[in-house]
């Protein structure tokens, strides 16, 4: 659908959550939630997380098939609350430690890593292009750089990309999308073999004993069975979405024609910069959440019943138009602590992979976006480069 809110002629405003939500949601979505639209609520919401509960922030977003579940059971699939959808002392406990690892120095000495790495990638793809071929810069780019990074920051290894690309996806769909039954079973057996791969990924991390993420929250009081949770979430909805923000603003700067901008050494900062708030105020690849009212509550005009399960607009819509991205990471003590992280990464990736493909253009129109609940980026950036470019 097209958003009514942002400027025409934009890639973006083929976004489908920067649209009114209730038009981008199937109605067994919408008699479930309701929107929440205008940014000053939000904020009041999120600043109230007594009253608005984090409790469903991982729960699915429909009700899942008992078949489904059986499959979960089998695995002893568990996400206790412990992060975001956490509240109160422990969560700030968890919160605390997990920001270390996050620092803005640390964040920062991602900077070169990152580069490298782009300039790598790049020049695989660069005798590829000139071979006359295609390539997917969400595959090839987009969908690596964030896991790296956040493997470096946490001390932990990560599943091979495709694989950890491919749970992921299932995960967010079987969480935030809306699957029938069928679907359920195929997206319950990839949770199952992640939550395994997990299993054995943080009994081994707090074994080690090396510093490491899970170790340093073993330490502290955090049991396995929560660290799981909080490595799922991180998995998932941590360098995932991050690797969809940079899709997305590659995707826009390519078919919005801001890749020469990007590719100039005098431009490329304040051009990526301003892109990625334009992506984030308009676009965001979480562009909504979620929060359920523990209490009867009023904030302004506004009733809400004990019970009632909202979804609540961090991107798009009124803040598109007004290209605000405040609310971007959200807001609050449930804020992202990977929001310096995200948006360096993709300032890095966007100016670094057109310094270095300079002459690449879009293979073909905008690749639609898929959408969730909560999530959504185009399907795929497939660049190439044209006969004339690619003469010596």
């Amino acid at each position: 659908m097209t958003c009514p809110f942002a400027a025409t002629g934009s890639a973006l405003d083929q976004a489908p959550l920067a649209g009114p939500l209730p038009g981008a949601y199937p109605e067994a979505v919408n008699a479930r939630y309701r929107s929440i639209e205008d940014p000053d609520t939000v904020r009041a919401i999120l600043s109230r997380p007594d009253v608005f509960s984090p409790a469903n922030a991982l729960s699915t977003a429909v009700e899942p098939e008992p078949a489904a579940l059986r499959i979960l059971a089998r695995a002893r699939f568990a996400l206790p609350e412990v992060l975001a959808s956490a509240s109160g002392p422990a969560h700030l406990a968890v919160r605390r430690i997990v920001a270390g690892f996050f620092s803005p120095a640390k964040v920062r000495a991602q900077r070169e890593p990152i580069l490298a790495r782009v300039r790598g990638i790049c020049s695989g793809l660069e005798p590829r292009l000139r071979n006359g071929e295609s390539v997917d810069l969400a595959v090839e780019l987009a969908a690596v750089i964030p896991a790296e990074a956040m493997s470096r920051l946490t001390g932990l290894p990560a599943p091979e990309p495709g694989r950890l690309k491919a749970w992921s996806q299932d995960s967010l769909e079987l969480f935030w999308g809306w699957p029938d039954a069928q679907r359920q079973l195929v997206l319950a057996r990839s949770a199952a073999q992640y939550y395994s791969w997990l299993d054995a990924s943080v009994h081994q991390g707090v074994q080690r004993d090396d510093g490491n993420l899970y170790a340093t929250l073993h330490q502290a009081g955090v049991s396995e069975r929560q660290i799981r949770s909080l490595a799922y979430f991180l998995g998932i909805a941590g360098q995932e979405t991050t690797s969809m923000l940079i899709q997305t603003a590659l995707h826009a700067a390519l078919h919005d024609h801001q890749w020469g901008a990007l590719a100039r050494a005098d431009t490329a900062a304040t051009a990526a910069r301003g892109l990625v708030r334009e992506v984030l105020g308009r676009a965001s690849s979480v562009p909504t959440w979620r929060r359920v009212a523990a209490s009867d509550a009023r904030i302004g005009q506004l009733e809400f019943a004990a019970g009632q399960q909202l979804v609540l607009r961090l991107s798009g819509g009124k803040l598109g138009a007004a290209g605000d991205d405040s609310l971007a990471f959200g807001y609050g003590i449930h804020r992202c602590l990977g929001a310096s992280l995200a948006r360096m990464e993709t300032e890095l990736v966007l100016a670094e992979a057109a310094r270095c493909l300079p002459l690449a253009v879009p293979d073909g129109p905008p690749a639609p976006f898929a959408h969730l609940l909560s999530f959504q980026a185009p399907t795929a950036v497939p660049i190439k480069y044209t006969a004339k470019r690619m003469l010596p």
